[in-house]
């Protein structure tokens, strides 16, 4: 790397600046009362980079919780809109099941090609398709073809591939023909034409994307520069690591080797990025014109108020950033036995301007309409005033009135 082994010259950047900087750059600087319209949608999430989508609905799915946390007049019926009906994106992989820009679909050949070669390697993915793979990946596809676009379940369950009884198809417990479709749809050759009860249904990817299907794919030189220069435009300033994590599109070698052309030619400079944990500061890149994009986030007013955040949402998703940067230590705990949570289930972080000063539980029983608010818990240093208190109960309502919730109860 380019990067000076010593900092002493090096620009730094406070915490506070840099996590402004992706506020603006993830869409939670612009107002969220502005008209939520679908070409609003479209611009905010082209804005985001990706929107990762996931099945868990103790309150509601990711997905919708942050995108509403940007839009306040967002709704759950929107993003089928713009995904299924004008196809302004596609569903894969970023680093997560993801809604991803319909524009970016020719730089996920270069991923079809790299889970084509993973699969093959992979003795999960070997057990579950059997001895012929190739045969039963043909069957399944020329059933699409044949009959159109096709749930899982619409394929019977067969015996296992090694004869054994079927398996319960369950948390990657899948039948021989699930595992054929999820091969066929992670390589490109089928789509996610929309969802059923949040079930893929799936179909031939130039049925899905005429338009986009036939582009060729970037080159590799193409695909590195997109990649990177794309991921920091949404991260403001960060590290190679932090660069290449954010699509997980490309091998980390071929991120560093950007990194350093990048610094070579000028367009990007290394800086100090200061930590707002008290941790030591680090260094990292951003783009040879950082103090005006840093100066044009650190004028410009945030929103009043409080949001309440996804545990998917871009800001808090990389852990250890959103430590750095915020001081705020988030972990999600759905998955961590209920004597061992710290917190709860599904916590939703607290935002404040550019502050992250708190985090709630709530969860939303359907059939009494009743969002709970199983516990609430304000960051150290953080006052209670009857002004927060006010907003957070603004927050709290307007998640109800998103999620159709008739009452709010409190339990903490």
């Amino acid at each position: 790397m380019v990067i000076p082994p010593k900092t002493e010259n090096l620009p730094v950047i406070s915490a506070a600046a840099a996590r402004r900087w992706l506020l603006h750059a993830q869409g939670l600087a612009d107002d969220p009362a502005r008209r939520a319209t679908q070409s609003e949608l479209v611009k905010t999430i082209n804005r985001m980079g990706f929107v990762q989508i996931d099945s868990i609905n103790v309150v509601e799915r990711a997905h919708h919780l942050t995108l509403f946390s940007r839009l306040d007049g967002y709704r759950q019926t929107m993003l089928p809109k713009v995904l299924e009906e004008r196809r302004s994106f596609f569903e894969h992989w970023t680093h997560d099941a993801s809604v991803i820009p319909i524009q970016w679909l020719p730089h996920w050949r270069h991923r079809f090609e790299r889970y084509r070669a993973r699969i093959r390697r992979h003795a999960w993915w070997r057990t579950r398709l059997g001895e012929n793979p190739q045969e039963l990946l043909a069957q399944v596809k020329q059933r699409i073809i044949d009959d159109g676009p096709l749930l899982s379940k619409d394929f019977e369950r067969s015996a296992s591939p090694n004869g054994q009884p079927p398996a319960e198809e369950g948390w990657w417990g899948w039948k021989p023909q699930k595992a054929a479709l999820e091969h066929l749809w992670r390589t490109g050759e089928l789509a996610v034409l929309r969802r059923v009860h949040f079930q893929k249904v799936y179909d031939l990817t130039e049925r899905v994307f005429p338009e986009h299907h036939g582009l060729p794919a970037s080159d590799e030189s193409e695909h590195v520069d997109w990649a990177c220069g794309s991921a920091l435009e949404r991260l403001g300033v960060a590290t190679p690591g932090e660069i290449v994590a954010f699509w997980d599109a490309i091998e980390p070698v071929a991120g560093r080797r950007w990194c350093d052309q990048a610094l070579r030619k000028g367009e990007i400079v290394a800086v100090v990025v200061e930590s707002a944990d008290g941790s030591k500061p680090r260094m990292a890149l951003t783009f040879a014109d950082w103090e005006r994009r840093s100066e044009a986030s650190a004028n410009s007013d945030l929103p009043q108020g409080m949001r309440l955040l996804s545990p998917f949402d871009p800001v808090v998703r990389d852990r250890k950033r959103a430590r750095r940067l915020f001081n705020f230590d988030y972990s999600f705990e759905a998955f961590v036995p209920a004597a061992k949570r710290k917190y709860g289930y599904y916590v939703l972080p607290i935002l404040e301007g550019d502050r992250l000063i708190g985090r709630l539980d709530p969860k939303f029983h359907r059939d009494q309409e009743v969002l709970e608010i199983k516990g609430l818990w304000w960051e150290p240093g953080v006052k209670t005033t009857k002004q927060r208190r006010i907003e957070l109960d603004e927050a709290v309502q307007r998640l109800a009135d998103f999620i159709g919730a008739e009452r709010i109860r409190w339990s903490t």
